[in-house]
């Protein structure tokens, strides 16, 4: 665990759908460098997106009238604070009708098996992710195979084609396939309106190439294709029409500083999923380069 966190690098809408989070309670802000389960105050993000999860990794709850769609589960301890920030806004997690997430990995999967009984929605995900939910474990296909923790598995999951569309009444999630990070990796687009303010959102995976000590990414013999598909990731990412980011990890698309009491920037900004894209890009081209110079920590 110790590794793989290495690795990885608003106040309340006035109009609540209930008055569950008391008016004379002030959200407080998160730390850019929040603990991964730090305690975070439910927020809306934009129309009917929620902001649910901790102060150090984000989940989404997406929502209407015919039901809901939750986005990514956070880590094994973050099951019941999800749970409880839905229930703040106001919202049953039974109304909760399609689980999806980021990547298989433990601190963004690490609550699905939970969660899933607590709403009882099925679970959907790309192909490469379906036996390691399963699992609850990942296997060498994985560069951070030998880092990371293992995680409940995951009972009823729902393979889903790439480019797939999750829907629940009025709403569609379109699912992006973003290799890289981890075979499975998944991000999210949708679009929210506030009356006539509509905006495009997107949930873009983590997109950083680390490893554990074993993998490299260069070898493609060992790996084939698997950087083709990373640069193929980087590019889909860069042209995603974009007006609102965020990530799995809040930190990563500097979340905190748009959204939330200690925001001091917008919320929306033109060019943030190419510039998210542009930076993993050059993360990606130095480790390929630190690879091939024998230069690796």
């Amino acid at each position: 665990m110790t590794l793989h966190r290495t690795l990885l690098g608003g106040l309340l809408a006035l109009a609540l759908p209930s008055a569950a989070l008391a008016a004379d309670t002030a959200p407080a802000a998160c730390a850019a460098n929040a603990g991964w389960n730090d305690p975070a105050t439910p927020l809306r993000v934009h129309g009917n997106t929620w902001y649910v999860g901790t102060c150090g990794i984000s989940a989404l709850l997406v929502t209407s009238d015919e039901g809901h769609i939750l986005i990514d589960a956070a880590t094994p301890q973050a099951g019941p604070q999800i749970l409880a920030n839905i229930r703040a806004l106001g919202f049953r997690p039974e109304d909760v009708r399609a689980i999806v997430f980021s990547h298989e990995h433990f601190d963004h999967a690490g609550s699905l098996a939970e969660l899933q009984r607590a709403t009882g929605a099925p679970v959907y995900a790309r192909a490469p992710a379906v036996a390691t939910l399963a699992r609850g474990a990942s296997d060498r296909s994985d560069p951070q195979f030998e880092a990371l923790e293992p995680f409940a598995p995951v009972e009823r999951v729902v393979a889903l084609v790439d480019d797939g569309v999750v829907r629940v009444g009025p709403l569609a999630l379109r699912a992006i396939p973003t290799p890289g990070h981890t075979p499975g990796g998944t991000s999210w687009t949708w679009r929210s309106c506030e009356a006539e303010d509509c905006r495009q959102m997107v949930y873009a995976d983590s997109l950083t190439a680390v490893s554990d000590d074993v993998y490299r990414y260069g070898d493609d013999a060992a790996h084939p294709g698997y950087v083709a598909a990373f640069r193929a990731t980087l590019a889909r990412v860069a042209a995603l029409e974009c007006d609102v980011l965020v990530t799995p990890h809040p930190s990563a698309s500097r979340l905190w500083s748009r959204l939330g009491p200690g925001a001091d920037q917008p919320l929306a900004e033109p060019g943030a999923c190419r510039a998210y894209a542009q930076a993993a890009t050059a993360r990606l081209d130095k480790r390929l380069a630190d690879e091939a110079a024998g230069t690796l920590p």
